[in-house]
């Protein structure tokens, strides 16, 4: 399988925790690597713009296609995704990297796992960085439920994704237009609340959910674009789903987490225009991280916010990096 060509960046495939990952790496081997989580629907290459800056300020920086997408394995038990295997992954490839602890950053989803990582496995975290979405400590509800009561009969992506094979197949119709839609309606040009927050009814599809767009804003290009949509294109999109298929299992498999808060040096990066900030604003992690070294708001982008506003956010990224080295 090819790969985009990126300055320093090399690629392999390796073993981990039953499953394969493909993994795009960059900067040489040696101190604690930081590894970079992305969310969905992505890839590794969301971190393009953040593999060769962090490599150059001297990190190993390694950032996985995680379980179910791009070049890593896509098993097909709904279960083989909940939080317990995906945290289990980032053990796994910190054992293969001959790591006893790494630094981990996460985006979207891959923030979710990030956090979870940190409560999980704290004894393999040496600080953590969520983006987009702050963390929220356990509830006594699953966000399922929750949601569940919340939004009654009108639509919600999270809800839509939780039937296996109805999203699958709505977004596998036309995967280059899903992911077209997808990077251009949350970015900072077109980032509204209710994007997420949709007053539509609970049949409604992907279709009339994600607005098309007719031009792609400045930080994408087509072939950038084509980079996404080729891969899901041959992959689908079963495996990014599967995640949210786990929300309530998720929940039930982690009651010891009730009030557990995360330790570490943390961080928090998201753009001022994120549509999911509607939902999670990063007020509410106030409380629950014992040694925050700062949240980061970047004017102007929305959900995509390493893409988006790639100098900001390996600025910010740096900041917080070189406050361990202190």
């Amino acid at each position: 399988m090819g790969y985009p060509e990126i300055a320093g960046v090399r690629h392999r495939t390796v073993a981990v925790n039953g499953i394969e990952l493909h993994v795009a790496e960059a900067g040489e081997p040696g101190g604690t690597p930081v590894i970079l989580c992305h969310g969905f629907p992505e890839l590794w290459y969301s971190w393009r713009h953040q593999l060769p800056a962090l490599a150059a300020a001297g990190f190993h920086v390694v950032a996985p296609d995680q379980r179910g997408y791009g070049g890593s394995s896509r098993p097909e038990p709904i279960e083989d995704y909940d939080i317990v295997h995906l945290t289990d992954d980032l053990v796994a490839l910190l054992d293969e990297l001959g790591q006893s602890r790494g630094i981990f950053v996460g985006h979207d989803w891959g923030s979710i796992v990030v956090w979870q990582m940190a409560l999980l496995h704290p004894e393999r975290v040496a600080a953590v960085c969520g983006m987009s979405v702050p963390f929220s400590p356990r509830s006594e509800q699953s966000l399922i439920k929750v949601l569940e009561a919340v939004m009654g009969d009108r639509f919600f992506y999270i809800l839509h994704f939780q039937e296996p094979g109805k999203a699958d197949a709505d977004l596998g119709k036309d995967p280059r237009e899903a992911m077209r839609r997808f990077l251009c309606a949350i970015g900072g040009e077109g980032a509204q609340a209710q994007g997420l927050l949709s007053s539509l009814p609970n049949t409604a599809t992907f279709w009339d959910w994600m607005p098309p767009a007719e031009d792609l804003p400045p930080w994408l290009s087509e072939d950038e674009l084509d980079v996404f949509a080729s891969e899901f294109e041959r992959t689908g999109f079963t495996g990014g789903i599967n995640w949210y298929r786990n929300f309530h299992r998720n929940w039930e498999l982690t009651p010891h987490l009730m009030g557990a808060k995360v330790t570490m040096p943390s961080f928090f990066v998201a753009g001022d225009r994120d549509p999911v900030l509607v939902m999670a604003p990063p007020g509410g992690m106030d409380g629950w991280l014992d040694d925050h070294r700062g949240t980061v708001l970047v004017p102007g982008a929305g959900h995509w916010v390493q893409q988006e506003a790639p100098e900001a956010t390996n600025d910010a990224l740096l900041g917080f990096l070189d406050t361990l080295e202190a």
